[in-house]
């Protein structure tokens, strides 16, 4: 259940990203929407590619750049509200979406991990 809610939160966060690279692109901001547009549109990406993951190191390293490349569309987004590129606060909800992106891909990749970890340490007991 927790991989189809981050599957949908994160194509829906990439939605969202697409239309606010349109308006920067219309109020003739360039670079930073570019960056923003390759990191956020990559959360999904590599989700998708998590879930049809061929092993649980593969879900695990999918999931961990679907992390990191949230963090860098934080940064992007971070930047974009606080140099004031935009009137109001147009970007504030993606901030806090992005942050809520991370929190969950944290915990996917944690628990991923641990679970890994314990089947590692479950193997190497049986075979002794």
């Amino acid at each position: 259940m927790q991989d189809s809610i981050i599957k949908q939160k994160s194509y829906d966060f990439a939605l969202q990203i697409i239309k606010l690279h349109q308006l920067l692109r219309r109020e003739k901001h360039f670079e930073i929407p570019a960056q923003l547009i390759k990191s956020a549109t990559s959360v999904g990406a590599n989700v998708e590619e998590a879930l049809a993951g061929q092993s649980r190191k593969d879900f695990v390293a999918k999931m961990s750049i679907a992390s990191k490349e949230t963090r860098e569309a934080n940064y992007w987004l971070r930047l974009i509200r606080d140099s004031a590129l935009l009137p109001g606060n147009h970007v504030e909800v993606l901030v806090v979406d992005s942050e809520e992106l991370i929190k969950i891909l944290t915990s996917i990749v944690k628990t991923s991990s641990a679970k890994m970890i314990e089947t590692k340490n479950y193997e190497l007991k049986t075979k002794n």
